[in-house]
């Protein structure tokens, strides 16, 4: 079964909604030039009013360990995704000083670019695709060549990500067959505003598929 990430939470509202739609985690940005930044303290308040068996994912960018191990804490998070230019060496601390599993992401932009990826098979449970801009770390509602996610499989899981939306998640999932996928903008009203509409036609759509 495909899993569902809901990114970019930024109230209580929003995480309960992907969560009654269907979402198998939420993602929450740490990283203060996003327009989807949310604080450790806002965030940490949200998964005490969720079920069980929801991952909180914790978004950084370049981030220091220090700080990563105080928002872990602070935020309830129980994994952690490194969305900046983190060395295996880093990601591997961070797996042991927090505790959480690491999700590693990479933008993309040509085939060359999952090379990187075997490099970080030891200390990522997991990779996410995203579309490269030279503007922004994420978020940016455009796609790539999900062919390119298909080659990345052979690294390990694939966590695809970078333009998915209702309308296109069912095409992206019957090319790729990852085991996750990834949404922010595709789901959203404004910018860290969600739709609850899209949300639930995004995860109906992702799970029909499964």
């Amino acid at each position: 079964m495909f899993k569902v990430k809901i990114c970019g939470i930024t109230n209580a509202a929003d995480a309960e909604a992907a969560v009654e739609a269907g979402a198998d985690a939420l993602g929450f940005v740490f990283y203060a030039k996003s327009p989807r930044f949310i604080s450790p303290e806002d965030a940490g308040r949200i998964p005490a009013k969720l079920p069980p068996f929801i991952t909180s994912v914790g978004v950084f960018v370049n981030e220091t360990l220090d700080v990563i191990n105080a928002t872990v804490k602070a935020a309830r998070l129980t994994c952690v995704q490194l969305h900046g230019d983190e060395a295996p060496e880093f990601c591997a601390e961070a797996a042991q000083i927090t505790g959480c599993s690491v999700i590693k992401a990479f933008r993309v932009s040509t085939t060359d670019a999952i090379l990187k990826l075997d490099g970080y098979k030891n200390c990522a449970s997991a990779f996410l695709l995203d579309s490269f801009s030279k503007d922004a770390r994420g978020g940016t509602g455009k796609t790539f060549d999900w062919k390119i996610a298909v080659e990345a499989k052979k690294f390990g899981r694939i966590i695809l990500s970078g333009g998915l939306n209702p309308e296109n998640v069912g095409a992206a999932i019957r090319v790729v067959a990852p085991y996750a996928v990834d949404v922010s903008s595709g789901v959203e009203a404004s910018p860290g505003v969600k739709d609850r509409a899209k949300i639930k036609e995004f995860v109906m759509t992702v799970k029909r598929m499964s």
